[in-house]
Formats: structure tokens, sequence, C-alpha cells
């Protein structure tokens, strides 16, 4: 007869859960993920409590977001504890789930289980969370963390095949560059069925019978989706604000009259390429010529280049010097970026890297020797 989960005391949710008892061929199970016992200090404030059965009980998850919550993503966007914010990989359990009840897949990126969990208020579910280092599904499954070893051990670990009497696990859609379906299957006995792109659909995907529509497989990547990481792409930028800063001075000697114009100058146009090279250019992303993000960001930086020097009054060989600086550092920012897209993948964002590499660099290098022939010779 099968065994019952129950809430343990203290939880905030009431309600039971059924065990099946089937269990997974070879399933070797790990009595330190979660889904088998209590997390402890592992635990964060967004687990209201456990589902118990004997010895086993699954963390419940609170599909509200706290203020603390909201502070500590805010704080990734912009750089701080990157990583160190996931949660422990493993079982997990939201409202009051039975072995009837659908199991969604997610990785251990707190900004994405939140983005999950928060979309679940008034829906019984099992969270399966993969081990995925603190990063992103789309990312890990293209780096392999999000990817079949990992699932098949997850669900061999955590003796999911007690817990549902199903064989079908809900993965993101943009897991999938990592997860092959069919191997999953086979080493597991589980089917994997693709759901929505986007957290926000998955009410409505469970709703309709676990059928997408089309829109639900469609990437936007809209002008808040390119902006997401501009906040940490500026932060993680400061030392070559301050780089640009040194060279503004510097270009500005020997410091006689009028040298503080000079010097704001240089640092206005070499700052505000900076800017426009860590918010314009994600903004502007589907604006500029070229497919390769390092043209893009090429153009971008030649154009603002000529403009600053002109507005400026800068003169002509100094304004050549810092365009060219302008146009390699902002070229290679915009490479940055290639992570963040919905139409480049690691092999091609690699091979870019190495491709625009040396003509950035010999870029930079005229750029440098122009600006300061400009200030000795005087043109």
């Amino acid at each position: 007869m099968a065994s019952r989960f129950t809430p343990l005391a203290g939880s905030s949710r009431t309600g039971t859960a059924g065990l099946s008892p089937s269990v997974l061929p070879r399933a070797t199970p790990d009595p330190d993920l979660p889904g088998f016992a209590s997390l402890g200090n592992r635990a964060g404030p967004w687990v209201s409590g456990y589902l118990a059965s004997g010895t086993r009980s699954v963390a419940l998850v609170s599909t509200r977001l706290t203020l603390r919550d909201r502070f500590g993503n805010l704080g990734v966007r912009l750089g701080v504890r990157r990583n160190r914010h996931r949660v422990t990989a493993g079982l997990y359990a939201v409202g009051a789930p039975n072995p009837a009840s659908p199991v969604l897949v997610t990785s251990n990126y707190k900004l994405t289980f939140d983005s999950l969990r928060k979309e679940l208020a008034g829906i019984d579910a099992w969270i399966l969370v993969l081990d995925t280092r603190g990063v992103n599904v789309w990312c890990a499954a293209g780096k392999g963390t999000f990817g079949t070893s990992e699932l098949v051990a997850k669900v061999s670990g955590t003796r999911l095949g007690e817990v549902v009497e199903h064989r079908e696990l809900i993965l993101p859609k943009l897991g999938a560059p990592g997860v092959a379906a069919r191997e999953v299957r086979l080493r597991t006995g589980f089917r994997v069925l693709w759901g929505p792109v986007l957290a926000a659909d998955i009410r409505a995907y469970l709703s309709a019978g676990k059928r997408k529509t089309a829109g639900m497989s469609v990437v936007r990547f809209g002008l808040r989706d390119r902006l997401t990481l501009a906040p940490i792409e500026l932060v993680h930028s400061w030392p070559v604000a301050l780089a640009a800063l040194a060279l503004g001075l510097l270009l500005a000697a020997p410091w006689g009259a009028g040298w503080m114009d000079q010097a704001l100058a240089a640092t206005v146009l070499l700052e505000g390429a900076l800017l426009l090279a860590t918010l314009g250019f994600p903004a502007l992303l589907f604006v500029l010529p070229f497919r390769a993000f390092a043209p893009k960001g090429a153009v971008l930086g030649a154009v603002w280049g000529c403009i600053a020097s002109l507005a400026l009054g800068l003169p002509w060989g100094l304004g050549t010097g810092l365009t060219l600086v302008s146009t390699a550092g902002t070229a290679w920012i915009g490479l940055n970026f290639t992570g963040s897209t919905t139409y480049t993948s690691p092999t091609g964002a690699l091979l870019e890297v190495e491709r625009s590499l040396w003509p950035c660099i010999a870029t930079l290098a005229l750029g440098l020797g122009i600006s300061v022939l400009s200030r000795i010779i005087g043109f």
C-alpha cells in the first residue's frame, strides 16, 4: 500500500500527497539531496515547510517573492554575490502535489528558480532542480550542465519514480540544446515534454493539457530582455572607466593653460563610448548593421567618436586617435553580449571572439599611437 506525504508541523500549507511504489531501474538514492530530508541551514526563506513520509521529506516552496528575494535578485543584476545566488539542487514541492502532479524541471540559478515558482501560485506540482552551477537554463544548456547526464542523475538520485505515478518531465524549451530526450527516456523511463520558453506561460500550458500555443515557443527578445544584462556589464566595466579617465588626463599633458578643457573633452569622449557600449549597444542591437557583434560595436564606436570629436572641438589628430580607441573598445565590449542573444551559439561566440581579438588590439594600439603623436607633434 502506498505511503502518504503529510505536512510536517510548522508547514504553512495543508494537504497530503501520495507516494507511488514504483522505483526507477538501478536508481541510486542520494539522501543529501532535497527530497529526502530537511534542508537544515541550506533552506532559504522561500522554504515554507515540508511534506513528510516516514523518514523522507520534501521541502515546500513558497510562490511569493519576499522583499529579501527581490533585493537579492536586484543585487545579482548588479554583480553582487553572483556566484552564490543559487539553490540546492534536488526535489521540491509547491502547493499540495500528489502522484499525478506534473514535474517541472529547472536550474538552480535562483533568478530562474524564482521566475518559475512565482508563476505557480495555486498550482500543485513537483519541481526538480538540476545542479547547473548557478547558471540559467539557456546558458547551462549550452555549457552542458543543464544536460542529459545531470537530468538522469537527479531523477535517479531523488528516486522520482517513487513520488509520481506518471513518467513525464516538463522542461523549459530553452533547455533543449543540452538534453537528449530519447536518451533520458531510455535511461530513466521518463518522457521529456518541452514546455514554454517563458515561465510566465506555464500556467496556461498546464491548463491547456500540456499543449503549447505558437507564441509559447517564440523568444521575442524585446528591449527589456536586451537590457537585462546591461547593468552588470556596466558595473564590471569600472576598470575600463578608470583607464579611460587616466588616458584622458594623460593626453592633456603637458598640463599647461587649458589642460583641464582638453582632459575633460577626451574623458567625455572615452567615458561616453563606454556608456554607449554597455547600454546603447544592446538597445540598438537590431538597428546596427552587420550580423557579427564586433562589427556592430565598431560601427557604434566609430560614429560616436566622430560626432563627439566634432562636438567637443578636439584637434583632428587627437579626435582621430580617440575615435579609433572608441571603435576598438565598443567592438570588444559588444562581444560580451553574444551570450545574451537568441541567435548565437557557444561555438559561434567563441569563433567571433577569436576572429575579433587581434583586429581590436591593432585598432586600439593604432588609436593610442595617433593620440600620443597628436599631442607630441601638435596636429
